[in-house]
């Protein structure tokens, strides 16, 4: 079955071309229903980075022909690199590549507007169970996703929002602040390394809340839970904050400051998924992501698996997803 998604800036329908779909849904989706034991190797971290070692670890070639048939055949813009394109000669460098966002995504100017932390393809809705949009558990079980013995956030996020962010493997991979405020918390949950494939997903149970994961707690919108989320192929999540370009990244921490649309993290390489949680009542999502996730018009897996509408809306980094209600400014 295809997986189709929508083009913000034109609202037309788009087939995504899913990498190595034939291996995840024949080999990872049988084992798992044929040998658990099989399943958990192949989805165990030292297997995901002997795979990321094999994909992303082979020279693209000296010449530079050989990268730009490489970035064509993904749909990478390498123009908008901020390195020089030929010093992209592996594909983990192409996939860890940095660019010139501060051109290539620019940011609204409005001082409510919640921002994407990633080129991605993103759903949004509530975490309140009695909503007729009640979606997340497909997706993540909401305890298990921010850590069962963390009473504190649980409560904190209770029947508030979430916005989910899926990277397929030729986006850019850093990660930006989708809000400017406080680091409250950060914490790491260890996990599985299961595929963010969409058939995967709802073939497996709320694979968001097992896979390896990093937990960062700050203000801005009252509360902003952003959980980054590792997934086949996926080595690392590098925190790497700047305030400035990409220029003296540091180590994220409990008590500092980040600011809006600027470098955060990184995925060291392939496909990935992030999640925003928002406390009850704060943020009222971009008008247009919410009617195209209702579009009938999609084929989506995503709607094959829940036997009714949900379709992606592809968005860019540092664009706007929401705006914080007046009362949750700070």
């Amino acid at each position: 079955m295809r997986h189709q998604y929508i083009e913000r800036a034109t609202s037309q329908v788009k087939t995504e071309m899913l990498c190595h779909d034939r291996i995840v849904n024949t080999v990872y989706l049988k084992s798992l229903e044929n040998s658990p034991i099989l399943f958990n190797a192949l989805t165990c971290a030292r297997f995901s980075k002997l795979l990321g070692f094999l994909n992303y670890d082979m020279p693209l070639g000296a010449a530079l022909f050989g990268i730009k048939k490489f970035a064509d055949n993904l749909g990478i813009d390498i123009s908008e690199c901020h390195d020089p394109p030929e010093s992209l000669n592996t594909a983990r460098k192409m996939f860890e590549r940095k660019i010139r966002y501060w051109q290539t995504r620019p940011m609204p100017s409005d001082p409510a507007a919640v921002v994407s932390p990633a080129d991605a393809k993103v759903l949004a809705g509530p975490l309140c169970e009695t909503s007729a949009f009640f979606i997340k558990e497909k997706f993540f079980r909401y305890e298990e996703l921010l850590g069962e013995n963390k009473s504190h956030w649980l409560t904190a996020f209770e029947g508030g929002d979430f916005a989910l962010f899926r990277l397929t493997p030729e986006k850019y991979h850093y990660n930006h602040c989708p809000v400017s405020g406080e680091v409250v918390s950060i914490y790491t949950i260890d996990g599985t390394y299961l595929p963010c494939n969409p058939g995967a997903v709802m073939a497996l149970a709320s694979p968001f809340s097992k896979n390896r994961r990093v937990v960062t707690i700050g203000t801005g919108a009252g509360l902003v839970a952003m959980i980054e989320i590792v997934a086949l192929m996926i080595g690392d999540i590098v925190q790497c904050y700047s305030e400035s370009f990409y220029d003296l990244p540091q180590e994220v921490k409990p008590g500092m400051f980040l600011k809006k649309g600027q470098p955060k993290s990184l995925y060291r390489p392939g496909s990935s998924t992030d999640i925003l949680l928002f406390q009850k009542g704060n943020v009222r999502f971009s008008s247009d992501i919410v009617m195209n996730m209702y579009r009938q018009d999609v084929q989506t897996r995503f709607a094959d698996g829940l036997g009714r509408p949900l379709a992606e809306t592809e968005v860019a980094v540092r664009s706007q997803i929401a705006t914080v209600n007046e009362r949750s400014i700070p």
